[in-house]
Formats: C-alpha cells, structure tokens, sequence
C-alpha cells in the first residue's frame, strides 16, 4: 500500500495532484513526469492516499535504481506485495508460474511458462478489482527493468477498465519511457517547478527563515528537494558560524545540495559538460560567445544540456540556467586549472572591457600590480554605470591581486569595495570586504566606513548590529564628519529596529549638528531628513519647515540612497496626504535617477511608492504591476523581502485575490519579524487585517488589527495618516458586535486627524462612524453619514475608497430591508470597482448574500455580527462549527445565540431557520 501524502512537501502541487486524480478518472492512464527531486513520488502519495480514501486497492512498486540490471525484479516485487487471496483462483499453471517469479518453487526442467505468468498477473488485477478499483502506482518508472516492463506492458492492455495505473518517472526533457507502457494516448503530467511563493511556503513549512525564500528560488529554479537542501545549508552554515542566516548570504551548495545539483547535471551528456562549465564562469554566456570561447558545437551541446531541463537558450543565444546552484556546482567539481582555463578562453572571447579584465583575473591566482590597477579601473567603470554590485566584486579581486608591498592600495580596494556592496545591497560582499579590512592595519576612518557599509547592506535587519554600531562609534570619535555618519545609521537603526522614533530623531540631531561643524552638507541634509520623517510620525508641526530646510540645502541628485533622500520624503508626504498625481509625477522623474545609481534598494522604494501612487488612484493595472516589478528586484538582488511582501500583498487586495494577499501579508510578517523589522511588521499586520475584514474574517481582523495598534502604540505613532489601521480596526470592532470599543477608538483618533488636516483619514474614520451608528440602532443617521462619505471620497479621487463606503452603505440598507437603495449602493460600487480593475472588491460587491432581512421583523434588528451567526446556525451549523467559522469561543457563540432567539422570538433551531427563511 502507498505511503499517506505528505502535506508539507506538496506545497504549490495542489492543483497538480487534482489533475493527476482526474485524468486518473477519465482516461484510467497518466504518467507524471519530472527532473529528479521536483516532487513526483510525493504527488503520487498523495493521489494514492485520495484513493485509498474512496477505498480503493492501492498498489504501491518503487524500484531502485539498482533494480534495472535485474530481470523480472520489479515483476516479482509487485507480486510478493500481492494478497495471497487473490492468488487461490488461479489455474495449476498460472499458480506455478507465479510461485516460479516469487522463488517459491524450483525452475522445471523444461523451462518457465512465460504465458502462463502473463495471464496469471491479468487474472490477478482482475480479481483484485471485482470488489471495487485498483490503482497500480508505479514509482520511479525509469528504474523499472526490462522483463518487468515487457509484462506489465502486455498485462496492461487486457486488465479491465477498473484497474487504474499512474507511472512517476524522473525525466529531465523529452518523452517519458512510460508512456508506452501505459498505451497509446496516455495523459503525461510533468511537475512544474516551484515558484517563488510556494518555495517561501516550503521553507516556513520546515522551520526554515522566510527571508530566504528568494535566492533559494533563484538557485534550486524551483525543485523542491533542491530548495530545501539549500535552506538547511545555508541555516546550518549560520548556526556554526554563531549568527542568523541574512538573506542575501551566498548559498553554500555543499553537502545534500551538491548532491541534487550533481544529480541534476548528470542528465546532461559528458560531452556537454566542457560547455556547461564555459556558461556557468561567464556572467553573460551566449551560445556565441561559447563558440568564440573554443566549443564550436556550443549549440548542439546546449540543445541537449536544454532537453535535459538544465539551461533555457533564448532567441538571441543567451544562454540561461534553470537553477542558479547548477553553475556553482558546476564550478565546484571542477579543478582550478580547467576552471583557469575557461577564464582564460572566455577573457579573449567576451566583447566588454569590464568582462575581459574580470576573466583574466580569475585565470590567475597570483599578485600583479598591473592587474590590480587595470581590475580597479574596471570597478570604477562598472561605479559609473551603476553596476555596484559587479563593482564591488571587483574590488575584492583588485586588493587580491595587490602584491604584498603595497598594503595602502590594498585597503583602499578593499574599503572601496565594501562601500560598492553597501549600496548594492549585498551583506555578504560588505561582510567579506569588512573582515579583510579589520584584519588588517586599517586606520580608524577606514574601520569606519567598512561597518557603515555592512549596516547599509543589512537592509531591514537592523537589530543586531549593536556591535557594529559601537565599534563604528569608537573608531569616529573626533572626527564629526564620521561621527555624524555613524549617528545617521543610529538613528536608522532606532527606527527600523527598535521601533522607537522619539530616540531615531535625537540620534538624527545630533546628526545633523555633527554634519554642520564637520561642513558635509550632504550629511546635514539627510539628518534633517530623518528629523522631518520622524515628526511626521509623532506628530510633529514642525516636521514640514524641517523637510523644507533638508530641501534647500545644495546636495547632489542622489545621496547615499535615495530612500533617505529629502527630494523622496517630499513625494511619501504627498502620498500621505493623498496628492496622488504629484507624488506620482515626481516618482516618474526619481525612478530613471535611481535606477542610474545601482541601488536596488533604492528602484525598490520608488516602485513601492508607485504601486501605492496606482492603487489609490484606482489605477489597479499599473500598481499591480509595479508590485511585481518590486518583488521581481527584491528577489533578483537580495534584499528583505518583508517590504517586497507587503507591497505584494496590498496590490493583490486591490487588483487580484485576497487568499494571494493574505498569504503574502503572512510571509512579510514572519520575516519582518525574522529581521526585527518593526516598521512593515506592522505594516504586513494591516495589510493582512484589511483582508480578514474584507473577506468576513472579522474576529480575525480584530485580533490582526490589534496587535497593529500595539505596535504603533510602542512606537509612539501619532499622524493617523502614515498607516490607516484606525478606521479599519473599528469597522472590524463594529463586525465583531463590539460598536462600543470602535466608538471609543474613534473618538480617540478623530480630534487628532482634524487637528493635523488630515481629510482622507477622516473621511476614513467617517465611514466607520457610519457603521457603528447602524450597528447601534441609529440606521437613517448612519445612511446620510455614508452617503456623504462617499461623495467626499469621490471628490477627493480615491475611487477605491469610495466603492468601499457604497458596499457599506449597501450593508447598512439590506438590513433596514431597504432593497433598492441596497442594489443601488451595490451597482456604483461594482462601477467604480470595475473601472478601477479592483478584482476582489468587484467581486465582493457582485456577490448575492443571503436575505437576512426577510418578513419577520426582528430580522433588521440582529447586528452584523449576529446575523452571520444566525445564518450558521440557521443552515445547521453546530455551536462548535460556528464558533471555528466565526474564531470565537463557543461560550461567545452561545450568548450570542441567546441574544439572537430573544430578538427573533424563536426558542430553536428550527424556529430560527424559519425565521431567516421568512416563511
């Protein structure tokens, strides 16, 4: 019998395994096919478990690798997993025939009667699906010897239509070897390869840090077995050196992971091989430039390396691999002269300068001065083009290349490179950089400045970096100009880490007065940038004189990221603020800058504030795709993804699917939480509440939406217009039968939103107030308040707002039983929705609910959260099964429920079921 399928490891198979089922079904044949590790075996556990369930004979034959040299192994493994029951009908000679397979009984004289056994195993199967189905399951198909396949070949065209048969073999490209095996005809399913979601669902599923989930994909290309390989080396490698894994550390493909990577490789001719190694050193190999490099047959090579699932050549020749650890595996197990070598053949073939020069290095491995110059003159070039990255990885082979003598030279490459990692985001080029500068006689302003850029590396993970930060400060003191930087990353830290804006604005003061004395404008201009982000937070009248001094200082187009900027604050206020089409104009004139600087981090954020920009424009198309554009960059260069996931998760909310927004939502919340990211921890929190209101979830979005307020209560938010939880918490209070405590909230925030001019955020609160007037028996004032919210949020140009207080009005209309005002509501609501591209809010208001404001009277009275309950228990739903739809405690659901019978006059269930019925 097969094994129980596992569910942690048929993540993102759910669709695949109810293929698999249904062509089970209708064609009684299917073969899945797949490269080694990419989940075959556990799809076909989990189709046997589905069958096994509708009580179906499974049988299970897994043969080995070692089995294919043996006849009639696989044969009589199959047989001996038979019950000896369905052996007792069989004739003299068929019996004797299988006894012979099994080793029960000695070869005859005249030789075996290989008839007999072919019918014998028919008559098997037969007997075995005369009291239901059978699915025969043979795994790992490719193993299966020759005798063995010959038979079940034959046995299989004449068993009847109830005996089922699903093959799993490991097939790299081209036609699965069990396809004819199954007959002509067969359904072939080949597993996909994981995407970057479910590869972050496989890693949280095994423990391992979600903050990870990019680069894996990027190196296992999406095999399941690869990708976890990868996670437990890299979490291993992390535990032995003392630390938490960062997300952008390189992969150390060793141990398991070299293993299905060699694995992997093995499907590709050894002639291809010489090939493969040429691509995997080349930083862009096209097939031309592998002929150019000495493989003349590049292309042949290449199409068989692509039939095997190991490269992707494009149109134009460029040449990709499916999985980022094969080039490194390739590398590994090959020697230092061949991988010289191949430098060296690539260093005359490649076109750029910049190329050239970086092959010819790494064809060495001894000092040249000459060398060392020409590589750093190549990083400087790669500076210029914004390829920080490429530059910094120069710089770390300048100062290797650097002879002995010349240690000053070495450590300017070493600290130049360093700062190069800094900006491109890459902790693990810093971190390497910065140990080579502190093992050497490095002057203090250089220890400086190596920390700093290991801190500007860590992106979000500020949290641990105490003592980074405290050597830093040692080393800069008296000077003000290093003192004022090292304040800078403090006050960073303050927030980002510690969630404490009180201390990131004195650190910035101090900052900004350390930059002043030590005449770095630039400085000053960021510290009073930090300064006016952080009053906007608390609150702060001054903050906007603050950022308008940051903007008169003379400062170049982009300094030190533009995130830190006071030209990109200037455009978050206006996002704040809801100035939609400045922000975006100055976005569009910021992103060609930063895109210019080689800082990802820096696309990032711009592309963030776009996706934001579209969204409340209800520009939904745009946003989304903005949104994907961010992820795409986070993934592709490292950096934290719990803002990328943030992002992901609003523009899926608004432009595709609230299950793909909540789970995004939840991703960014456990490595935001993973890195000590206070700040999109409470931002993936919202995100994640806004969908549990939105989809009915109320409960849940209360306990969300809390743990928001406690969090910005901690970090001492004030402007309610930053993060919008306010008017969402309570809505989600008024859902969950608790209008008192949103009424408290609301009077609480509102004074603070009128004192600072925030309209929007209003106009939010407004709605909420709406629903807590109707959930509290005053339905004709909470109607005229609606309807003027929406007007305000139509004039104000937030369409999607809008929508949002149409569906509420409508909420509030069914249940005064007022149906035509309630359609009326719901029909603008789906225009703007529809005209915005709003998917999920479209639907929402498309939906028909159930009549809850039926002929009897005391229907109109049951509160939002009461009717939900109703209609559970109503439709035959238990206490207990209510109480999980709902998350409530069934001591909750009781009281509720007696409330319920005492407004509707009923004293059952079935009374109540009446009730909501109208009859």
């Amino acid at each position: 019998m097969a094994a129980t399928g596992n569910a942690d490891t048929n993540v993102g198979h759910g669709a695949l395994i109810e293929a698999v089922d249904r062509a089970l079904t209708t064609h009684g044949r299917a073969v899945l096919a797949g490269p080694a590790g990419s989940g075959k075996t556990e799809v076909a556990r989990a189709v046997a478990a589905t069958a096994a369930r509708r009580r179906e004979t499974v049988l299970w034959l897994a043969p080995e690798a070692a089995d294919r040299e043996i006849p009639e192994a696989s044969a009589a493994a199959l047989l001996a997993s038979v019950p000896r029951t369905a052996l007792d009908r069989l004739a003299g000679p068929q019996r004797t025939a299988i006894a012979l397979l099994r080793r029960e009984a000695d070869a005859p004289r005249a030789g075996r009667d290989h008839v007999a056994l072919r019918l014998a195993v028919v008559e098997v199967l037969r007997t075995l699906a005369a009291p239901g189905p059978v699915l025969l399951v043979l795994d790992n198909a490719q193993w299966l010897d020759a005798e063995s396949t010959e038979l079940l070949r034959f046995v299989l065209r004449l068993t009847p239509p109830r005996v089922r048969v699903l093959a799993a073999e490991c097939v790299q490209g081209g036609a699965p070897v069990a396809e004819p095996l199954c007959g002509p005809g067969t359904t072939v399913v080949r597993v996909p390869a994981l995407g970057a979601d479910e590869v972050a669902e496989l890693l949280l599923r095994h423990g391992l840090p979600a903050r990870l989930a990019g680069r894996i994909h990027q190196a296992s290309g999406g095999n399941p077995r690869l990708a976890l390989a990868l996670g437990h080396s890299l979490a291993e490698a992390a535990a032995g050196q003392g630390g938490g894994a960062h997300h952008a550390d390189t992969l150390p493909v060793t141990g398991q992971a070299r293993e299905v990577a060699r694995r992997l490789l093995a499907a590709a001719p050894a002639r291809a091989r010489p090939t493969l190694l040429l691509a995997a050193l080349a930083a862009r190999p096209t097939t031309a430039l592998l002929r150019r490099a000495g493989r003349p047959d590049a292309e042949a090579e290449l199409a068989e390396a692509e039939r095997a699932a190991l490269v992707t050549v494009g149109e134009d020749g460029a040449v990709a691999f499916t999985a980022g650890a094969l080039p490194t595996a390739l590398a590994a197990d090959a020697g230092w002269p061949e991988r010289a070598a191949g430098h060296a053949a690539l260093a005359a073939a490649v076109d750029d300068p910049v190329q050239a020069v970086r092959h010819r290095a790494l064809a060495v491995d001894t000092p040249d001065p000459h060398l060392a110059a020409e590589i750093t003159r190549a990083a400087d070039a790669c500076r210029r083009r914004g390829q920080r990255a490429l530059a910094a990885e120069l710089g770390l082979l300048a100062a290797e290349r650097t002879p002995a003598g010349l240690p000053q030279e070495e450590l300017a490459r070493l600290v130049g490179a360093a700062e190069d990692a800094g900006w491109a985001g890459r902790a693990d080029l810093a971190r390497r950089a910065t140990r080579a500068v502190l093992a050497r006689d490095a002057s203090p302003a250089q220890r400086v400045r190596s920390r700093l850029a290991v801190i500007d590396a860590a992106g979000q993970a500020l949290a641990d970096l105490d003592e980074t930060i405290a050597h830093a400060v040692a080393d800069a003191a008296g000077d003000p100009s290093l003192r004022a930087a090292v304040q800078l990353r403090i006050a960073w830290k303050h927030n980002i880490g510690d969630g404490d804006p009180v201390r990131a604005r004195d650190a910035a003061a101090e900052a900004g007065a350390l930059a002043k004395a030590g005449g770095d404008q630039v400085a000053e201009a960021m510290a009073l940038t930090v300064r006016a982000r952080m009053g906007r937070i608390l609150g702060d009248p001054d903050a906007e004189d603050i950022l308008a001094e940051a903007l008169a200082l003379p400062a170049p187009e982009v300094p030190l990221g533009m995130r830190n900027a006071p030209q990109y604050l200037a455009v978050r206020h206006a996002l704040f603020d809801d100035r939609l089409a400045d922000a975006r104009r100055q976005l569009l004139v910021l992103l060609p800058a930063v895109q210019r600087t080689g800082s990802a981090e820096d696309v990032f954020e711009v592309l963030r504030s776009l996706t934001e920009a579209e969204l409340r424009r209800g520009h939904c198309a745009r946003g989304a795709a903005h949104a994907r554009r961010a992820l795409e960059l986070t993934i592709e260069a490292g950096l934290s993804p719990g803002p990328a996931w943030y992002v992901a998760a609003t523009a899926e909310a608004a432009a595709g699917s609230f299950a793909r927004a909540a789970a995004y939502a939840r991703r960014g919340i456990r490595a935001s939480e993973e890195e000590g990211d206070q700040v999109f921890l409470s931002r993936g929190l919202y995100a994640l509440g806004t969908v549990e209101l939105a989809t009915g979830e109320a409960a849940k979005a209360v306990a969300t939406l809390s743990r928001v307020a406690a969090l910005e209560e901690a970090q001492q938010v004030v402007d309610p217009s930053i993060l919008r939880w306010h008017g969402e918490l309570a809505e989600a209070l008024v859902a969950a039968d608790a209008p008192c405590e949103a009424v408290g909230l609301l009077d609480r925030v509102t004074p603070v939103a009128r004192s600072l001019g925030r309209p929007t955020v209003l106009a939010a609160l407004d709605r909420a107030r709406g629903l807590c007037r109707s959930a509290q028996g005053e339905p004709e004032p909470a109607v005229a308040l609606l309807e003027a919210t929406a007007e305000r949020f139509g004039a104000l140009g937030l369409p999607l707002e809008q929508g949002r207080t149409l569906l509420a009005l409508a909420r509030v209309e069914r249940r005064r039983r007022r149906r035509a005002p309630a359609r009326a509501a719901l029909l603008a609501a789906a225009g703007l929705f529809e005209a915005a591209g709003a998917g999920p809010w479209l639907d929402l208001a498309r939906e028909t609910a159930p009549e809850t404001c039926g002929p009897h009277p005391g229907v109109a009275a049951l509160t939002e959260a009461e009717a939900r309950l109703a209609l559970l228990v109503g439709g035959g739903a238990s206490n207990q099964e209510a109480a999980a739809k709902l998350f409530l405690s069934v001591k909750t659901v009781e009281a509720r429920l007696t409330r319920i019978y005492q407004k509707l006059d009923v004293r059952s269930r079935a009374q109540l079921a009446t009730a909501l019925r109208g009859q």
